[in-house]
């Protein structure tokens, strides 16, 4: 009998410990979407951050997925959300939060944070990142990606010109001189150049705001295209190419940009500072950063992504999402991504790290884009974002091509997006 009885509880053991050890076991799993914009060795970069959360969290297992440039990432994530098995939480534009918010596919962080000390973190970050993130009172987005737009300089090229490499253009009229003496009359290298492709309106956003104009409210239900200010920084951008002909009158393209200022096709680009650490590792000629010039004032929007977590989520999901998205936007995570990227660090609190200031230290150029947020703004954020987006790249490549004059082309996407405003208002 007391054999039968030890078989029994030996039998029961067993069975507990089949029980229990996928318990044990069990992990939450997240699945991210990220983007990547300019290119590089990014996707290596989150993914080793994504390795280095997983080993200090046992519990979660994370599946980072690279799903392209901004517009991919919106594509697929809208998809996986229809398809009944949608990702947890992504990276996409800080400008998509509006159609985020109307599609009802994503939360507010209000509504997950817990804690006191979770509730200081969403107020941790830049305030003018968080223009872009911020809306009808809630935190719908966390900056991770983010930047502003920067000079880049070859100061070989300024040199040989006989322009002093230390005195980068500051305004818009010394943009011209300098662009003047630094064309060459056989084509082989242009003073300037502004892509007008990708993203043209988040240039124009740089240079109406310099121009003493933002180009939306605070809402996202109005713009203002065809202000006075806003014509003006068209005709300027024009004007750079088709009168001063200190950049190719035609197309920039965004995608080659960076690689015709490392050929040196143009002694000067205006690009993300997503570019920097790339531009520094790969120049063969001594280069500089400077904060975009000035017409009324200094101006850049603010750009790049935030961390979102979709609706559809259990509980214990978005708690996982909240420890995923809190390591990765750390002082020191987010000074390790600036230092490898280019990108800025999201906090004053990375800016303080030892790491980051050491490197600031011996490479000036990587505090640019942090100065220059106390003249940027919000980067152009509506309701019916893409249709209103892409309403003001058609005005500016026509204004830019020469179809038709800045006043009119904006005029007429002044007048589309006043149709489709109007009913958030």
């Amino acid at each position: 009998m007391l054999r039968k009885l030890k078989i029994l509880l030996l039998i029961v053991a067993v069975m507990a410990c089949l029980v229990a050890t996928p318990m044990a076991g069990a992990k939450t799993e997240l699945t991210m979407y990220y983007p990547v914009a300019v290119g590089g060795p990014l996707t290596k970069i989150v993914d080793s951050m994504v390795a280095d959360f997983m080993k200090e969290n046992p519990d979660i297992k994370v599946n980072a997925i690279y799903a392209g440039n901004y517009n991919d990432a919106r594509i697929k994530a809208f998809a996986a959300l229809k398809s009944g098995k949608p990702a947890q939480l992504s990276v996409m534009f800080s400008i998509d939060i509006y159609e985020l918010i109307e599609q009802d596919a994503i939360i507010a962080f209000d509504d997950v944070v817990e804690t006191p000390q979770e509730k200081a973190w969403l107020d941790s970050f830049y305030p003018t990142l968080m223009e872009n993130g911020r809306t009808a009172g809630k935190t719908w987005g966390i900056p991770f990606q983010r930047s502003t737009i920067v000079m880049y300089y070859n100061k070989d090229a300024f040199k040989a010109a006989g322009i002093d490499p230390n005195k980068p253009p500051e305004t818009w009229e010394q943009l011209i001189a300098v662009g003047k003496k630094l064309t060459k009359a056989d084509g082989s290298q242009w003073g300037a150049m502004i892509p007008s492709t990708g993203y043209p309106y988040w240039m124009f956003g740089a240079l109406t705001m310099q121009n003493g104009q933002v180009l939306m409210n605070d809402a996202g239900n109005e713009t203002y295209f065809d202000s006075p200010a806003v014509v003006e920084a068209l005709q300027f951008w024009r004007d750079l190419g088709a009168k001063h002909k200190i950049m190719p009158a035609d197309t920039i393209e965004w995608g080659t940009l960076r690689q015709n200022f490392l050929e040196g096709k143009t002694a000067i680009m205006w690009h993300s500072t997503g570019n920097l650490t790339i531009v520094k590792k790969k120049a063969k000629f001594d280069f500089g950063v400077a904060m975009l010039p000035a017409s009324k004032r200094r101006g850049t929007p603010t750009g790049g992504g935030n961390f979102y977590i979709f609706k559809k989520t259990s509980a214990e999901e978005r708690k996982a999402a909240m420890r995923l998205i809190k390591f990765m936007t750390s002082p020191e995570r987010s000074a390790e991504w600036s230092m490898k990227t280019g990108y800025m660090g999201i906090s004053q609190a990375a800016y303080e790290t030892g790491k980051l200031k050491a490197y600031i230290e011996g490479f000036p150029y990587a505090a640019v884009a942090r100065d220059q947020l106390k003249f940027a703004t919000a980067e152009l954020s509506t309701y019916q974002t893409g249709r209103i987006r892409k309403a003001l790249d058609d005005a500016i490549q026509a204004a830019l091509t020469g179809a038709k004059s800045p006043a009119t082309s904006l005029k007429e996407a002044q007048s589309l997006s006043e149709r489709l405003l109007k009913q958030y208002r």
